[in-house]
Protein backbone atom coordinates (compact mmCIF):
# COMPACT_ATOMS: atom_id res chain seq x y z
CA UNK A 1 0.00 0.00 0.00
CA UNK A 2 1.47 3.24 -0.78
CA UNK A 3 2.36 6.13 1.89
CA UNK A 4 0.12 8.89 1.58
CA UNK A 5 3.40 10.80 2.86
CA UNK A 6 5.51 9.56 -0.13
CA UNK A 7 2.74 10.51 -2.84
CA UNK A 8 2.17 14.13 -1.03
CA UNK A 9 5.98 14.72 -1.41
CA UNK A 10 6.16 13.15 -4.87
CA UNK A 11 3.84 15.41 -5.89
CA UNK A 12 4.94 18.65 -4.07
CA UNK A 13 8.98 18.00 -5.92
CA UNK A 14 6.82 17.66 -9.04
CA UNK A 15 5.13 21.07 -7.82
CA UNK A 16 8.06 22.95 -7.22
CA UNK A 17 9.79 21.79 -10.07
CA UNK A 18 7.07 23.14 -12.31
CA UNK A 19 6.77 26.35 -10.68
CA UNK A 20 10.31 27.01 -11.02
CA UNK A 21 10.58 26.34 -14.59
CA UNK A 22 7.54 28.62 -15.28
CA UNK A 23 9.59 31.61 -13.24
CA UNK A 24 12.75 30.81 -15.09
CA UNK A 25 10.89 31.02 -18.61
CA UNK A 26 9.30 34.14 -17.33
CA UNK A 27 12.27 35.85 -16.00
CA UNK A 28 14.20 34.98 -19.74
CA UNK A 29 11.39 36.43 -22.00
CA UNK A 30 11.25 39.74 -19.58
CA UNK A 31 14.74 40.13 -19.46
CA UNK A 32 15.18 39.89 -23.44
CA UNK A 33 11.51 41.81 -23.96
CA UNK A 34 12.77 45.04 -21.56
CA UNK A 35 16.61 44.44 -22.05
CA UNK A 36 15.86 45.12 -25.77
CA UNK A 37 18.17 42.49 -26.97
CA UNK A 38 18.25 41.18 -30.61
CA UNK A 39 16.82 37.46 -31.81
CA UNK A 40 19.94 37.05 -32.97
CA UNK A 41 21.88 36.86 -29.83
CA UNK A 42 19.04 35.89 -27.56
CA UNK A 43 15.84 34.27 -29.10
CA UNK A 44 13.08 34.79 -25.91
CA UNK A 45 10.82 32.07 -25.19
CA UNK A 46 7.92 32.94 -27.22
CA UNK A 47 10.44 33.89 -30.01
CA UNK A 48 11.60 29.84 -29.68
CA UNK A 49 7.70 28.70 -30.03
CA UNK A 50 6.67 30.76 -32.73
CA UNK A 51 9.82 29.43 -35.09
CA UNK A 52 8.54 26.23 -33.58
CA UNK A 53 4.92 26.67 -35.51
CA UNK A 54 6.56 28.23 -38.60
CA UNK A 55 9.49 26.31 -39.35
CA UNK A 56 7.56 22.83 -38.43
CA UNK A 57 7.46 21.87 -41.65
CA UNK A 58 10.99 21.24 -41.74
CA UNK A 59 11.58 20.71 -38.16
CA UNK A 60 8.64 17.55 -37.66
CA UNK A 61 10.62 15.14 -40.78
CA UNK A 62 13.64 16.37 -38.80
CA UNK A 63 12.76 15.22 -35.61
CA UNK A 64 10.94 11.83 -36.37
CA UNK A 65 14.86 10.97 -38.03
CA UNK A 66 16.68 11.85 -34.93
CA UNK A 67 14.30 10.16 -32.68
CA UNK A 68 14.46 7.05 -35.00
CA UNK A 69 18.18 7.28 -35.23
CA UNK A 70 18.85 7.78 -31.78
CA UNK A 71 16.25 5.33 -30.13
CA UNK A 72 17.13 2.73 -32.15
CA UNK A 73 20.78 3.34 -31.22
CA UNK A 74 19.49 2.83 -28.01
CA UNK A 75 17.87 -0.08 -28.36
CA UNK A 76 21.26 -1.98 -29.60
CA UNK A 77 23.00 -0.53 -26.50
CA UNK A 78 20.51 -2.08 -24.36
CA UNK A 79 21.14 -5.61 -25.71
CA UNK A 80 25.08 -5.16 -25.99
CA UNK A 81 25.07 -2.88 -22.30
CA UNK A 82 23.64 -5.71 -20.76
CA UNK A 83 25.50 -9.15 -22.55
CA UNK A 84 28.80 -6.97 -22.01
CA UNK A 85 27.71 -6.76 -18.42
CA UNK A 86 26.89 -10.01 -17.99
CA UNK A 87 29.81 -11.20 -19.12
CA UNK A 88 31.95 -8.96 -17.00
CA UNK A 89 30.79 -10.25 -14.12
CA UNK A 90 30.53 -14.05 -15.50
CA UNK A 91 34.49 -13.67 -16.52
CA UNK A 92 38.04 -12.73 -15.15
CA UNK A 93 39.67 -12.93 -18.55
CA UNK A 94 36.63 -11.00 -20.60
CA UNK A 95 36.84 -8.35 -17.81
CA UNK A 96 40.64 -7.80 -18.19
CA UNK A 97 40.67 -8.18 -21.92
CA UNK A 98 37.12 -6.01 -22.60
CA UNK A 99 36.92 -3.62 -20.04
CA UNK A 100 39.77 -0.91 -21.01
CA UNK A 101 38.47 -1.22 -24.85
CA UNK A 102 35.09 -0.57 -23.59
CA UNK A 103 36.04 2.60 -21.47
CA UNK A 104 38.87 3.77 -24.04
CA UNK A 105 35.85 4.01 -26.36
CA UNK A 106 33.56 6.02 -24.24
CA UNK A 107 36.22 8.45 -23.65
CA UNK A 108 36.44 9.39 -27.66
CA UNK A 109 35.60 12.65 -28.35
CA UNK A 110 32.88 12.69 -31.18
CA UNK A 111 33.72 15.46 -33.09
CA UNK A 112 37.17 13.17 -34.11
CA UNK A 113 34.90 9.76 -34.45
CA UNK A 114 32.00 11.39 -36.53
CA UNK A 115 34.04 11.76 -39.41
CA UNK A 116 35.44 8.88 -39.82
CA UNK A 117 31.59 7.14 -39.61
CA UNK A 118 30.86 9.87 -42.62
CA UNK A 119 33.86 7.41 -44.40
CA UNK A 120 32.74 4.55 -43.74
CA UNK A 121 28.86 4.86 -43.55
CA UNK A 122 28.31 8.00 -45.66
CA UNK A 123 25.80 9.90 -44.92
CA UNK A 124 23.03 7.32 -44.46
CA UNK A 125 21.60 6.96 -40.57
CA UNK A 126 23.14 3.54 -39.84
CA UNK A 127 26.23 5.88 -39.46
CA UNK A 128 24.11 7.45 -36.48
CA UNK A 129 22.97 4.63 -35.07
CA UNK A 130 26.08 2.79 -34.56
CA UNK A 131 27.56 5.57 -33.28
CA UNK A 132 24.97 6.50 -30.40
CA UNK A 133 25.00 2.51 -29.80
CA UNK A 134 29.32 2.62 -29.11
CA UNK A 135 28.71 5.34 -26.69
CA UNK A 136 25.26 4.48 -24.90
CA UNK A 137 26.68 0.83 -24.39
CA UNK A 138 29.77 1.74 -21.60
CA UNK A 139 27.02 2.88 -18.78
CA UNK A 140 24.40 0.38 -19.32
CA UNK A 141 27.33 -2.41 -19.52
CA UNK A 142 29.23 -0.75 -16.50
CA UNK A 143 26.09 -0.77 -14.85
CA UNK A 144 25.04 -3.93 -15.56
CA UNK A 145 28.08 -5.49 -13.97
CA UNK A 146 27.85 -3.52 -10.62
CA UNK A 147 24.79 -4.55 -10.14
CA UNK A 148 25.42 -8.28 -10.28
CA UNK A 149 28.08 -7.76 -8.49
CA UNK A 150 26.32 -5.81 -5.48
CA UNK A 151 23.73 -8.89 -5.39
CA UNK A 152 24.01 -10.09 -1.92
CA UNK A 153 25.01 -13.79 -1.71
CA UNK A 154 21.93 -15.33 0.42
CA UNK A 155 19.88 -14.96 -2.75
CA UNK A 156 21.56 -17.53 -5.03
CA UNK A 157 22.33 -19.33 -1.96
CA UNK A 158 18.29 -19.14 -1.45
CA UNK A 159 18.13 -20.38 -5.33
CA UNK A 160 20.82 -22.97 -5.36
CA UNK A 161 19.62 -24.76 -2.23
CA UNK A 162 15.71 -25.40 -3.83
CA UNK A 163 17.92 -26.71 -7.10
CA UNK A 164 18.16 -23.84 -9.07
CA UNK A 165 20.55 -23.88 -12.22
CA UNK A 166 23.37 -21.30 -12.40
CA UNK A 167 21.61 -20.03 -15.25
CA UNK A 168 18.30 -19.86 -14.51
CA UNK A 169 19.71 -18.16 -10.66
CA UNK A 170 21.29 -15.21 -12.89
CA UNK A 171 18.68 -14.69 -15.21
CA UNK A 172 16.14 -15.15 -12.89
CA UNK A 173 17.07 -13.96 -9.36
CA UNK A 174 20.45 -11.79 -10.07
CA UNK A 175 19.33 -9.88 -12.83
CA UNK A 176 16.16 -9.21 -11.08
CA UNK A 177 17.82 -7.78 -7.96
CA UNK A 178 20.23 -6.14 -9.92
CA UNK A 179 17.28 -3.90 -11.75
CA UNK A 180 17.78 -0.81 -9.71
CA UNK A 181 21.56 -0.69 -11.25
CA UNK A 182 20.59 -1.14 -14.56
CA UNK A 183 17.79 0.78 -14.61
CA UNK A 184 20.34 3.57 -13.57
CA UNK A 185 22.80 2.80 -16.55
CA UNK A 186 19.61 3.20 -19.14
CA UNK A 187 19.00 6.49 -17.82
CA UNK A 188 22.56 7.61 -17.63
CA UNK A 189 22.59 6.42 -21.51
CA UNK A 190 19.30 7.68 -22.43
CA UNK A 191 20.16 11.25 -21.41
CA UNK A 192 22.64 11.29 -24.34
CA UNK A 193 21.54 9.33 -27.13
CA UNK A 194 19.28 12.42 -28.86
CA UNK A 195 22.29 14.94 -28.48
CA UNK A 196 24.80 12.38 -29.93
CA UNK A 197 22.51 11.43 -32.95
CA UNK A 198 22.18 15.42 -33.60
CA UNK A 199 25.61 15.86 -33.32
CA UNK A 200 26.45 12.85 -35.72
CA UNK A 201 24.01 14.98 -37.89
CA UNK A 202 25.47 18.00 -37.73
CA UNK A 203 29.08 17.02 -38.65
CA UNK A 204 27.44 14.61 -41.47
CA UNK A 205 24.21 13.88 -42.48
CA UNK A 206 21.37 14.71 -45.38
CA UNK A 207 18.83 15.45 -42.86
CA UNK A 208 17.68 15.51 -38.96
CA UNK A 209 18.22 18.03 -35.83
CA UNK A 210 21.78 18.29 -36.46
CA UNK A 211 21.57 19.40 -39.96
CA UNK A 212 18.50 22.09 -38.76
CA UNK A 213 21.27 23.34 -36.06
CA UNK A 214 24.10 23.70 -38.92
CA UNK A 215 21.64 25.74 -41.26
CA UNK A 216 20.04 27.81 -38.28
CA UNK A 217 23.71 28.51 -37.14
CA UNK A 218 24.82 29.30 -40.68
CA UNK A 219 21.89 31.58 -41.77
CA UNK A 220 21.71 33.12 -37.62
CA UNK A 221 18.55 32.02 -37.20
CA UNK A 222 18.58 31.93 -32.85
CA UNK A 223 15.04 31.23 -32.44
CA UNK A 224 15.76 28.13 -34.61
CA UNK A 225 18.86 26.95 -32.83
CA UNK A 226 16.80 27.09 -29.57
CA UNK A 227 13.50 25.36 -31.03
CA UNK A 228 15.43 22.86 -32.01
CA UNK A 229 17.45 22.53 -28.95
CA UNK A 230 14.18 22.10 -27.24
CA UNK A 231 12.99 19.25 -29.26
CA UNK A 232 15.89 17.18 -28.19
CA UNK A 233 15.74 17.95 -24.56
CA UNK A 234 11.75 17.10 -24.89
CA UNK A 235 12.35 13.86 -26.71
CA UNK A 236 15.17 12.98 -23.60
CA UNK A 237 12.53 13.62 -21.24
CA UNK A 238 9.99 11.44 -22.85
CA UNK A 239 12.57 8.44 -22.88
CA UNK A 240 13.52 9.00 -19.30
CA UNK A 241 9.96 9.08 -18.75
CA UNK A 242 9.15 5.77 -20.21
CA UNK A 243 12.16 4.41 -18.72
CA UNK A 244 10.66 5.50 -15.17
CA UNK A 245 7.09 3.99 -16.30
CA UNK A 246 9.02 0.49 -17.69
CA UNK A 247 10.82 0.86 -14.33
CA UNK A 248 7.50 0.90 -12.02
CA UNK A 249 5.86 -1.59 -13.83
CA UNK A 250 8.12 -4.27 -14.12
CA UNK A 251 9.74 -3.98 -10.69
CA UNK A 252 7.27 -1.65 -8.81
CA UNK A 253 8.10 1.54 -6.83
CA UNK A 254 10.86 -0.04 -4.63
CA UNK A 255 13.49 -0.39 -7.57
CA UNK A 256 12.60 3.33 -8.86
CA UNK A 257 13.45 4.41 -5.15
CA UNK A 258 15.86 2.55 -4.24
CA UNK A 259 17.83 3.86 -7.13
CA UNK A 260 16.89 7.64 -6.66
CA UNK A 261 16.64 7.41 -2.80
CA UNK A 262 13.19 8.95 -3.26
CA UNK A 263 10.48 8.48 -5.73
CA UNK A 264 10.78 9.41 -9.11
Amino acid sequence: MKDPGTATHRYLRWAIGALTLLIAVAIWEAAVDMGGVSERVLAAPSAVVRSIVASWGVLGPATGLTVVEGGSGFLVSIAAGLLIGVLLYLSRIFSAAFYPLLAMAQTLPLITVAPLFVIWFGFEPVGKIVMVAIFSTFPIAVQTYRGLCAVPAFYSDVALTCGASQTWTLFHVKLRVAAHHIFGGLKIAAAYVFATAATAEYLGARNGLGIVLQSAFNSFRTPLIFAATLIIVAATGVLLLLLNLTERLAFGTTAAQFAAGDDL
